[in-house]
């Protein structure tokens, strides 16, 4: 149980300094002074980097499951629960849940050229999350919410760039009425999508 708790607590700091470093600034070394722990006591907890790298990721995608989608789901079925993610999503950014914004935006462009276990546990992350936004717009389509002419995955492609672009003049540019602007945006692209 202890060991469990802190490989918690070790993955907690794992992500937040690859929030902002990157993964591959994330070392056993790195990780260990940060802590101020043995190198030989990560080492038991993770065998490798790319061990640990590998846990960040998984660690990563619970804290955004966890802070992001699980409360927008407490949102009826349909046009409201899409709206509710849409939402949740522009207040978790803002809501600093990675102190370097959002991880899998930063990790998707570090690691977009570079095949490997990283690279495909951040595609498997990415890919569930557009999965689970496609689900959103297609009971929202179910419920008679939206036309039923909308292409999802196309509604899917425009929303997450949508919150890439956000993500990127919140972060990069420090431009604060990013996440305004995205909401107007996103707002915008949805009410077309509403059956009249």
């Amino acid at each position: 149980m202890k060991g469990a708790r802190t490989r918690q607590g070790i993955l907690e700091r794992a992500v937040d300094i690859a929030s902002l470093e990157g993964l591959e600034g994330l070392t056993i070394g790195r990780l260990a002074e940060e802590l101020e722990m043995s190198k030989s006591g990560l080492f038991a907890h993770f065998g490798s980097k790319e061990d640990l790298q590998l846990a960040t990721v998984e660690a990563a995608r619970q804290r955004f499951v966890d802070s992001m989608f699980r409360p927008a789901l407490k949102a009826p079925r349909g046009y409201p629960r899409l709206l509710a993610i849409c939402r949740s999503w522009l207040d978790y950014m803002r809501g600093g849940v990675f102190p370097g914004g959002c991880f899998f935006a930063a990790a998707s462009f570090e690691f977009d050229g570079r095949p490997g276990p990283i690279r495909d546990a951040v595609v498997a992350a990415m890919d569930a999350w557009l999965d689970a936004l496609e689900h959103a717009i297609r009971m929202a389509k179910d419920e008679g919410h939206l036309d039923r002419g909308t292409d999802v995955k196309q509604l899917a492609f425009e929303i997450n760039a949508l919150f890439f672009g956000a993500n990127f003049s919140y972060q990069m540019r420090d431009n604060k009425r990013a996440i305004g602007r995205a909401w107007k945006a996103i707002e915008n692209r949805l009410e077309s999508a509403r059956m009249q």
